[in-house]
């Protein structure tokens, strides 16, 4: 099994700018695909980005052109720079390896002014 820990989460006022973190351990990591997802009050789980084994990333459109995921493989770690951030990115993110039906305790992003 894989294990992920999250961390990077905070309060910051719109427009201000968090990093996350989420490292992984218990498997091979530099072969996977790595995603960030979020969850806000009352709403589904949602997809954020995705980064592959060879650095291909992916976006939902909500956070095109703010948000860049990262990957460091010798740390076993993923990152999501997260800029302009606004109310409505308020949420617990969680990262995810691909192939593996785990989640890690996820890193609350609070947006508020």
């Amino acid at each position: 099994q894989v294990q992920l820990v999250e961390s990077g989460g905070g309060l910051v006022q719109p427009g201000g700018s968090l990093r996350l973190s989420c490292v992984a351990s218990g498997t091979i990591f530099s072969t996977r695909t790595m995603a960030w997802f979020r969850q806000a009050p009352g709403k589904e789980r949602e997809l954020v980005a995705t980064i592959t084994a060879i650095g291909s990333r992916n976006y939902a459109d909500s956070v095109k052109d703010r948000f860049t995921i990262s990957r460091d493989n010798t740390k076993r770690t993923v990152y999501l720079q997260m800029n302009s951030l606004n109310p409505e990115d308020t949420a617990v993110y969680y990262c995810r390896m691909n192939g593996f039906d785990s989640w890690g305790q996820g890193t609350q992003v609070t947006v508020s002014s």
